[in-house]
Order: structure tokens, then sequence, then C-alpha cells
């Protein structure tokens, strides 16, 4: 299990804010995002959770650059994300529940490629390459073509070439939807390796004992709004279920009509 930082070195005052949200909003037809509040240090690993269709994945493409907000500010490691969409995107990676590689490449290749895309020089980015490569297990396949690879095998290839730059945010939505238990298991080892290492993690799941086992905080989402936010045992606190699972505390605070965020200081 993940260990969650001390509740001391959560402070804004003595940890730095990798990710603040206020006031996001996005509608469609009607609100997905309803002014949303949402800070993540550096160095934490972030889930959110809640209902489908309470907002978590359009939160995260607004995050990620992908969509942009009707309202609210998005700052990233201190960049101003949308005014400045491609700074903000260099210390970020955003990985969608869906993977997108090139089928007619082979890991490496891609790998290769993704590197490219950000200019980094060759030999650096060959022995990035080799070292994802081998932290996700793709050692077998990496020079075979994508095309003929499971959605695990697919997901993997996808996570390393996110990493590929050594970003500073990892943004993911649904990232073990649909793996296998070895591959989600060495897909949560490099996540947790990242943070370990200095990075910030932040995505959703609808796996609960995911984000039981591995969050330092978890943020509840319903009806486009952060209705609760901690820790575990914070979070149990607030339902009053010291003794509870995750999915019962989750049940009871998605079932309140008003609920206000935990402080996490």
């Amino acid at each position: 299990m993940h260990s969650p930082a001390p509740a001391a070195s959560m402070s804004q005052a003595k940890r730095p804010i990798a990710l603040a949200v206020r006031g996001l909003a996005k509608r469609f037809d009607r609100p997905a995002v309803d002014a949303l509040d949402l800070t993540v240090y550096g160095g934490e690993f972030y889930v959110l959770v809640g209902p489908n269709g309470a907002g978590k994945t359009t939160t995260l493409r607004m995050v990620a650059g992908l969509l942009r907000p009707d309202a609210g500010s998005i700052t990233i490691d201190g960049i101003d994300a949308l005014a400045d969409p491609v700074a903000a995107k260099q210390i970020t990676a955003w990985l969608s529940d869906e993977p997108m590689i090139y089928d007619k490449l082979t890991p490496f290749e891609y790998l290769e490629f993704v590197a490219g895309l950000w200019r980094i020089e060759a030999k650096p980015a060959e022995a990035r390459a080799r070292e994802l490569i081998g932290w996700l297990g793709l050692e077998p396949h990496a020079h075979e073509r994508c095309e003929g690879f499971s959605r695990g095998m697919r997901q993997k290839v996808a996570l390393a070439g996110a990493l590929v730059h050594d970003p500073k945010l990892i943004i993911l939505d649904e990232p073990l939807t649909g793996l296998d238990a070895g591959s989600a298991r060495l897909v949560k080892n490099v996540l947790l390796e990242r943070v370990r290492a200095g990075g910030t993690v932040i995505m959703t799941t609808h796996i609960l004992e995911v984000a039981e086992r591995m969050a330092d905080r978890i943020g509840v989402i319903a009806s486009g709004r952060l209705i609760a936010e901690g820790t575990l045992e914070e979070l149990h606190r607030k339902t009053g279920k010291t003794a509870a699972s995750l999915e019962d505390t989750f049940l009871t605070l998605v079932a309140e009509p008003v609920a206000q965020p935990i402080a996490a200081e």
C-alpha cells in the first residue's frame, strides 16, 4: 500500500502546488463541471472518484488542455495553462482510457517518434525509450508492430509514450480499465515509482480498491462539484464510518444532497 504523506507535509506552506484549479466550469446540455476548486500538491498521488457523469473526465480533459473551460483557471506548476497552454503541456502527460498509438509502429519506433515531437535528442530519446520499455515489461515485443497487441499491451505502450518527456504532472483517465492483473500491477508500479521520484499523479478510477490502496488523497465528485476531499481516514471521519470500506464511505458521500470539501491541511 502506498502510504499517504504526513498531514503536516500537505500544507501549502511546506509543499509546492503542482495543480491548482479555481472556479472551473464547463457546460454542455447541462453543467458538467460546476465551479470546481481543486489543489494537488507536488509528489502527490491524487485520485478522483465519482458516479458516472459526475464530471471527472471533463475535468481532466480541461486540465490536460484538450477542452476549453467556460470559466475558471488552471495553473500547473506555476504556469497559467489557459494563457500559455504550450508551456503547460511540456510538463504534463495525458493518458486516456482508450490507448491511442500508431498501429504500424513498433513500441520502440513509437517512443522514438513521440520523443521527436518533444524535440528530445536522439541518444537521450533512445535511452529513455529502452528504460520505459524495461519498466513496463515490453522488451519481448519492443520490435513488433502494435497492431496485434492486446488492450493491456497497447495501454502500456501509450503510458510509455506519455512518460517519454519526463513530465512533472501525469493525468490519467481510467488507466486500468480492461487490463489484466499483471498489466494493471505493472502500470500501478510505474505510477507509484514516478510519485516516489517526485512526480505528481492525478487520475480517475471506478475501481475504489485502487483509490484506497494508492492514493495520498481522494477527491469525490458528484454533479460537477467536489463534494469531499481528503485522505481515506478523513473521508471516513466525515461520514462517521471509521471502520468502513471506501465503497461504503463513497456511497454515503454521493447520497448526501450537500457536502463540503474536507481540507487536506
